[in-house]
């Protein structure tokens, strides 16, 4: 189908996806049928990480569903853990379209969604009625019409709502897509930001895990900075990286990227950049790291694991390689 999709915009293309799997799986057994191609099963496979016992460590990027209506359709794909989001607490459109565009030559996407999604309360509602069993990620940040000094706010209002439908909370300071965002990484707001998050966790009748999701573009000095902090508030993790604002060698022409503008690249741009944050991170802290960019191959998703990466996760190789990359990684990780 690749061919096919590859042909559409790339928001069309992801929109008839769901629309054809949300019908294909309501012709009995296609859902069996599914599960059996693609699910890899092994007791080696499985991870104990912040209290959550993951059935195997591959797990599927926010962005990709980030609405959480197709949980349902995506867990028979052999995914050990589903990222929603990113959510807010109100709706918001994000930004005008086209919004997200493939670099073919390049094995990578560029995207300015600008957090669109239909709210905290609609997510909620959705994940409520699921039947997949799967480990659930809430992926939460900001509107883009909250000033960064009550940003606080927003991170709070997504984990009194979505508190009890998800099993892990992910702060997203890291979009390059939401005007200011990635100034929440600066060392005092983050700690003041985080501080808030984690007081409104604990106040929850069960806290959840809350990790904190960061940029590839962060310097080394900043990266000791995350580190801190994350030790000082007792993060359960960090999830790197996100998309980055980088758009040196690239192999696409440079009027073409001139002509898409503003935007986050993923997919293999980000390859390396990724995994020597993780392997700093893991360096310097013993808290768990998942790992996510550009992971296209087995091969790329065991560098990252040996970079120290407990779990990873993926998107944009899943858009590129299909679903059977995540059979590829879990296949390899059992012989490893």
């Amino acid at each position: 189908m690749k061919p096919l999709l590859f042909r559409l915009n790339p928001e069309g293309a992801h929109h008839l996806i769901f629309f054809v799997l949300k019908v294909a799986f309501k012709i009995p057994f296609v859902k069996w049928i599914i599960r059996g191609m693609y699910t890899v099963k092994a007791p080696s496979l499985e991870r104990e990480l912040f209290g959550l016992k993951f059935k195997n460590p591959v797990g599927l990027a926010a962005g990709f569903d980030k609405n959480a209506a197709f949980i349902d359709e995506l867990e028979p794909f052999g995914f050990g853990f589903v990222e929603i989001g990113t959510i807010t607490p109100r709706p918001q459109p994000g930004n005008d379209r086209p919004r997200l565009f493939r670099l073919p030559k390049d094995a990578a996407l560029i995207n300015r969604m600008g957090f669109n999604n239909d709210g905290a309360a609609a997510a909620a509602e959705r994940l409520k009625r699921r039947k997949a069993k799967i480990i659930i990620g809430g992926n939460i940040g900001k509107n883009k019409i909250t000033p960064n000094e009550e940003a606080f706010s927003d991170y709070e209002q997504c984990i009194d709502i979505l508190h009890p439908y998800v099993d892990y909370f992910v702060a997203n300071v890291s979009s390059p897509n939401t005007p200011g965002l990635r100034e929440l990484q600066d060392k005092e707001p983050l700690m003041k930001l985080l501080k808030k998050v984690m007081e409104k966790n604990a106040s929850m009748p069960q806290p959840k895990p809350v990790l904190l999701k960061i940029a590839p573009d962060l310097t080394d000095e900043q990266l000791d900075d995350i580190v801190e902090i994350a030790e000082s508030l007792k993060l359960s993790g960090i999830i790197a990286t996100n998309t980055t604002i980088s758009r040196e060698d690239l192999k696409t022409d440079r009027k073409i990227i001139e002509n898409i503008g503003a935007g986050g690249v993923s997919g293999k741009p980000v390859t390396r950049r990724s995994t020597e944050v993780i392997r700093y991170l893991c360096q310097r802290t013993k808290i768990p790291v998942i790992g996510v960019g550009g992971i296209h191959s087995a091969e790329d998703a065991i560098e990252k694991i040996k970079a120290g990466a407990s779990l990873v996760q993926i998107y944009t190789g899943f858009v590129y390689e299909g679903p059977a990359l995540v059979k590829r990684i879990n296949k390899a990780l059992v012989s490893a």
